[in-house]
């Protein structure tokens, strides 16, 4: 009897690994394929023209130096770049008047939950508070991005009623994903102009990749300026002749 139980444990062992691999597959199965639930873009009309890329302006739009950030909102290094150096860019060069900066979309097709968060910031937008958005969700990107949640509007319309909008006047706009076409727009706008990954800034006729700090963004800012400064004599010398 002993002999005959220690014949069939191992044929026991094999049916219970096998299922045990079976239950295993679909649970992957199941992350892989609700991995973006809540978070997954619409199809548009590929026959309806795009609306212009604007972006969001921070800052004078006639200052001397134009300043364009690409940037994802799921991505680390944007984050670090939000909440430890532009601060003191917004302080000590935006707020002078020395640039203007424009905040443009870029998603990185890794990164499941960033369309959500871009529909979030855009529908903060409608009530005049993109920017105090676009921090909130920064600040908090280790809450609702892909490698937290699947679901990240929960996070996001917290940090809406957090900021002080109309939480239902942005959940309507989030959920109708009504600013998809201008996601859209921003996001060709990058691919024409060759950005390939987040943050990348325009400065003046520069581009530049990656994250910078506030001395070496300050470096291309001064020679932004300095070449203004050289061209405003030429410019003038045409208009005069």
């Amino acid at each position: 009897m002993v002999k005959q139980q220690a014949r069939s444990s191992p044929k026991a062992f094999y049916l219970i690994l096998g299922a045990v691999a079976v239950v295993g597959a679909a649970f992957l199965y199941y992350l892989t394929q609700d991995r973006g639930a809540g978070a997954q873009a619409v199809t548009i009309d590929p026959n309806v023209p795009l609306p212009k890329a604007e972006g969001y302006l921070l800052g004078k739009p006639d200052a001397p130096v134009q300043v364009i950030e690409y940037a994802d909102f799921e991505c680390p290094v944007c984050a670090y770049f939000t909440t430890i150096t532009e601060p003191d860019i917004r302080k000590r060069l935006v707020e002078p008047g020395t640039i203007s900066f424009r905040y443009m979309h870029y998603h990185i097709p890794s990164h499941p939950n960033t369309w959500a968060a871009s529909q979030a910031a855009a529908c903060a937008n409608e009530q005049g508070k993109f920017w105090e958005m676009h921090d909130a969700i920064y600040e908090t990107q280790d809450r609702w991005a892909g490698t937290a949640t699947r679901r990240p509007k929960p996070v996001l319309k917290d940090q809406a009623e957090r900021i002080g909008l109309n939480v239902s006047q942005w959940e309507s706009c989030f959920d109708s994903q009504k600013y998809q076409a201008q996601l859209m727009a921003s996001q060709k706008d990058a691919e024409g102009r060759g950005v390939g990954g987040t943050p990348t800034f325009i400065i003046g006729k520069r581009m530049v990749g990656h994250n910078l700090s506030y001395d070496q963004f300050k470096a291309y800012v001064d020679s932004a300026l300095a070449e203004a400064s050289a061209a405003a004599p030429n410019d003038s010398a045409k208009k005069s002749g």
